[in-house]
């Protein structure tokens, strides 16, 4: 397809020929559109138009879809469509037509829409924040197909399409964003619509239409219904019905049992309890249903249905549907709908409980009307009736509520002589809660409880053993009553009026009004009126109890929650006392009450960032470290080593200012921060106080204990960044102070600045050299100091350096340990060991190993050692270890289990530099040890016919190593003389540049050839 380069250039870009848009015009007239597809049409057409390009593609992507890809669109809308799929289902395709550089223009094989012989040229258009894309796609036929799909006058086609796009994007996103506040505060809108629908005087159907109107506003809702289910009877009951094609009316009151509708939708998702989206024909399928126009509508293109759901029970179900294609509903609104539908189910049970409380007062207000002829009395009544009943929600107390009671039934009839009397018969009285007579006055306004025995001539008792309304003058009610006496107790009334107060079916005492006056007379009106009224006077009586019995119950609670409160405020109190402990603990050390590490790092900071805002502040730091600690503490004891460090904290403590602050660090160390000092010397006063006050003696448990102190200085400078910084240059010069004699103090100054330079280099060509593998092993045999015979050899550390050659470990091995790195080094070189021991061992003998202490540590030890002579095919007898006093002390029982184990599997074990420690003999018979290894510094000091000093310890190893069973090997054996006199005294191994240096194996190889 080789074409040449003159055919990229645009069509008619040299004529004006009608029909050809310039370059310039292009440009005005896509920078004047707004829309998304506007801009992709324009492009279209000009590139139609000025390249030839039969069919363009403009796919772009605004945010990303649920699942966290980028969700794309395409226009034309149909051409895309297969592209869209292909994103939408192939990540791999994505990658391939979209996943390029800005303005990156690719030739692909024809796609979806493109002639078989067309070519399909794609163009990224570029990436924009957060995560907007777009790609143009555009189809030419192969006679047409340009050369160089990047030419110049397609990429700055492509060039303007992308700045447009750019910009369409972000305005696109913007709208989007707002569309997403409008759905938010549309949303937000709708819930109060819906609630103060539900609060309102509304009736149901006109409710239920304004709850239709605002689920419309929200989504395509024309189509709508409201389903109510009874779970009791099975059935369901369509509230609301709106539909554009099924125009059936629904009674709203109607019950249809399930079994009815057993192939409705809404039934089964009502069933199922979820909601439902999709084409009705599709979701009758997945629902096993069958399909009945006549009885459930026509098909829907589009269903959606959510259950309304109440106490964990679906309690019914809203459906929108859509009869048209071109509009589907999204899990957005199914997600929106089913928020709604909660909302709406609240607000027509609310509607429904206001409706029904309604009907109940309508009903029982028909009833009045009824039993009460006049309609002026009936309203009357009802305004009695609700007077005693707001009577019994008010505040009022029980006297005042009675009084006015009486008030009102004073309204409704002659009343001045009215009481309530209550029967009790469990303590068979009757108890009189109001009493108003015009007669006996002595009573009016108390509370009296008279035993049964003495009202048998009342007629109040006569009416209540009756249990029905009497009337008539108290002669003619004592008679009809059969009440002993013939007119009952107290003033006889011209007329008498007694209903009783009935409850469940029980008398619970009476309501009387009486008069003295002949002229006035109850009626069968007053009496209904009167028994109807009494009720409510019960109802008040036990609406005043139980309010009563709730106040008591809330102020009883009140004072349950003023005492929880106080509980609670009482456990703040204690949590906010436990943190502040937390804290105090955080930072201070448990054992002697110092400032710990965090503290003192916490106090160096802020000294640092004062120093940096102001060159003027001084300070200095001060580490000190006890000598010999570790020999005091394992001699006698960690309870006196614990009271030595208290009396240490207690002491520097006294020899320091109130403002400065003493820390300790951990173990024997301590520090001490001393800010605003106005030389150097105050900070090295400071330190010979402390050596001075350490250096006296301490007792403890009954014991005078001697220590002393070496103490490194630090002074602030500009130059220190951490705290870390600062405390480790006071440290190195603490160690300085040790070196020097111990019992004195060191100032960190530039030479020892310089040191401490070149020890971070050392560390930083030690990390190196661990990558590089540059640590290797160099082997001093093991000799019998009879023959000379080669018995094994020793495994020594030696670094070959690529700038100062071969180091031993003298130069190296502190800044090793300090720095964390000593154990790689030693598995390098037990690593290096396990490759060279078959050459060594041609001709049979073992080989040693020295293991670090900080090895014991771990309890894995035994099995990573074993492991890895497994990897190299050596058998557990050819290698030794070699492990050092102050491994032995520093955790005894872990190095005991992992000798054990390397006993038990033929790997023996070495005591080197033996003599040299301290409690060596208290350990030795603890430990499964094979041999003794006498340090070098006891065999340089022999001498022929020594039979003191070091002489006599090297006997003393040697008859000590007889008794327990052990081999004995002197190192550092030089001289002739000395393996002579080393035989005399009974030694017979042992090792020294008499024999040989360490060489590496390649030189042991050499020599046996």
């Amino acid at each position: 397809m080789a074409t040449r380069a003159q055919d990229l250039e645009p069509r008619g870009a040299s004529g004006t020929g009608a029909g050809t848009e310039s370059a310039t015009d292009f440009v005005s007239a896509l920078f004047a559109l707004s829309s998304l597809e506007e801009i992709a049409a324009a492009a279209a057409r000009h590139a139609q138009t000025a390249f030839g390009a039969s069919q363009l593609r403009l796919l772009w992507s605004l945010g990303k879809d649920d699942g966290g890809r980028p969700a794309w669109t395409g226009w034309p809308d149909v051409a895309c469509r297969p592209l869209l799929d292909e994103l939408a289902h192939a990540p791999g395709r994505e990658a391939e037509l979209i996943d390029a550089p800005a303005l990156d223009t690719r030739v692909l094989p024809p796609l979806d829409g493109a002639g078989s012989d067309g070519i399909c040229l794609t163009t990224s258009l570029g990436h924009w924040p957060p995560s907007h894309r777009a790609v143009m796609l555009a189809d030419w036929p192969p006679a047409e197909l340009p050369a160089d799909a990047a030419c110049t006058q397609w990429r700055a086609f492509c060039a303007v399409v992308a700045a447009r796009m750019g910009s369409a994007l972000d305005i696109a996103e913007q709208r989007m964003a707002a569309k997403r506040l409008e759905k938010t505060a549309k949303l937000q809108t709708a819930l109060y619509a819906i609630a103060d629908l539900a609060a309102g005087e509304l009736d149901m159907p006109e409710m239920l239409r304004r709850i239709h109107a605002v689920v419309d506003e929200l989504m395509y809702a024309r189509n709508f219904f409201i389903a109510l289910y009874n779970a009791v009877t099975d059935s369901v009951r369509f509230i609301y019905f709106a539909d554009e094609k099924d125009r059936r009316a629904v009674d709203p009151e109607q019950e249809w049992p399930a079994i009815q509708i057993s192939n409705s939708l809404t039934l089964a998702m009502i069933r199922e309890g979820r909601g439902a989206l999709g084409p009705s024909e599709r979701l009758r399928e997945e629902f096993g249903l069958l399909t009945d126009a006549n009885q459930y509508g026509p098909d829907s293109a589009d269903w959606l249905g959510v259950p309304m759901m109440g106490d964990g029970q679906v309690r019914g179900a809203i459906v929108v549907q859509s009869y048209d294609r071109a509009g589907r509903y999204t899990e957005e609104d199914r997600a929106l709908l089913g928020f709604v539908a909660q909302h709406i189910l609240t607000a027509l049970m609310r509607k429904q409980a206001h409706d029904e409380l309604e009907q109940r007062v309508e009903e029982r207000t028909r009833e009045l009307t009824e039993e009460v002829r006049e309609r002026q009395r009936g309203e009357r009544l009802q305004a009695a009736l609700y007077s005693i009943a707001d009577l019994a929600s008010s505040e009022l107390d029980m006297r005042e509520m009675l009084r006015r009671i009486h008030a009102v039934v004073g309204e409704l009839m002659y009343a001045r002589n009215f009481y309530i009397a209550l029967y009790s018969a469990q303590r068979n009285t009757l108890r009189f809660i109001y009493f108003a007579d015009e007669k006996d006055t002595n009573m009016y306004n108390t509370e009296l409880e008279v035993p049964i025995e003495q009202m048998r001539s009342s007629l109040t008792l006569g009416l209540i053993r009756r249990g029905q309304a009497v009337r008539g003058s108290a002669r003619h009610v004592a008679e009809l009553l059969q009440v002993p006496g013939g007119i009952g107790l107290g003033t006889p009334a011209e007329d008498f009026l007694g209903v009783p107060l009935v409850a469940e079916g029980e008398v619970r005492g009476a309501v009387v009004v009486q008069t003295y006056d002949p002229t006035v007379h109850y009626t069968e009106e007053d009496s209904a009126l009167l028994s109807y009224v009494a009720q409510h006077i019960l109802t008040a009586l036990a609406r005043k109890k139980v309010q009563a019995e709730l106040e008591r119950r809330v102020q009883d609670r009140t004072h349950e929650l003023a005492a929880a409160v106080s509980e609670l405020r009482e456990q703040i109190l204690v949590r906010e006392r436990a943190e502040q402990q937390l804290v105090h603990e955080n930072l201070h050390d448990s054992l002697t009450g110092l400032p710990n590490r965090n503290f003192l790092y916490g106090a160096l900071e802020r000294a640092l960032a004062r120093l940096h805002r102001d060159s003027s502040h001084r300070f200095a730091v001060l580490f000190l470290d006890l000598d010999r600690f570790k020999v005091i503490n394992d001699s006698v004891g960690h309870l006196s080593g614990d009271q030595m460090l208290k009396q240490a904290g207690e002491r520097l403590l006294s020899c320091v200012r109130s403002s400065d602050v003493v820390a300790r660090l951990g173990g024997d160390e301590f520090a001490i921060l001393m800010e605003d000092i106005q030389v150097p010397e105050d900070a090295c006063h400071t330190a010979q106080r402390a050596i001075a006050s350490l250096s006296e003696p301490m007792y403890i448990a009954g014991k005078e204990l001697f220590t002393s102190a070496s103490v490194g200085i630090a002074l602030g400078h500009a130059r220190y960044s951490k705290a870390e910084e600062l405390l480790r240059d006071a440290d190195v010069a603490m160690y300085r102070a040790k070196a020097h004699g111990r019992q004195r103090f060191e100032i960190f100054d530039e030479r020892l600045h310089q040191e401490a330079l070149q020890l971070l280099d050392l560390e930083s060509d030690l990390r190196r050299a661990i990558q590089r593998t540059e640590f290797e092993p160099h082997f001093q045999p093991i000799v019998s100091l009879r023959d000379g015979a080669v018995l094994g050899y020793e495994a020594l550390l030696r670094w070959r350096h690529p700038g100062r050659g071969v180091l031993l470990p003298a130069d190296f091995l502190k800044v090793a340990e300090d720095s964390g790195s000593v154990e790689q080094i030693d598995w390098q070189m037990f690593e290096r060991t396990c490759r060279d021991i078959p050459a060594l061992q041609a001709n049979g003998g073992y080989v040693t190993l020295n293991v670090s202490p900080r090895h014991f540590r771990s309890p894995a030890l035994a099995r990573q050692l074993l492991d890895l002579l497994g990897e190299h095919d050596i058998k557990p007898q050819n290698v030794r270890v070699e492990v050092t006093e102050g491994a032995l002390l520093d955790n005894p029982d872990q190095v005991f289990a992992t000798l054990d184990a390397l006993r038990t599997a033929g790997v023996l074990a070495a005591l080197d530099d033996f003599g040299t420690g301290y409690s060596s003999l208290s350990y030795l018979h603890r430990f499964p040890l094979h041999a003794l290894k006498i340090d070098r510094s006891f065999v340089s000091a022999l001498q022929p016919g020594d039979r003191g000093g070091s002489a006599a310890v090297v006997r003393a190893v040697l008859a000590l190593a007889n008794t327990l069973g052990m081999e004995v090997i002197a190192e550092g054996i030089e001289t002739e003389e000395q393996r002579q006199w080393l035989l005399e005294i009974g030694c017979e191994m042992g090792q020294g540049f008499l024999f040989s240096r360490a060489r590496p194996v390649i030189d042991w190889v050499a020599r046996r050839h």
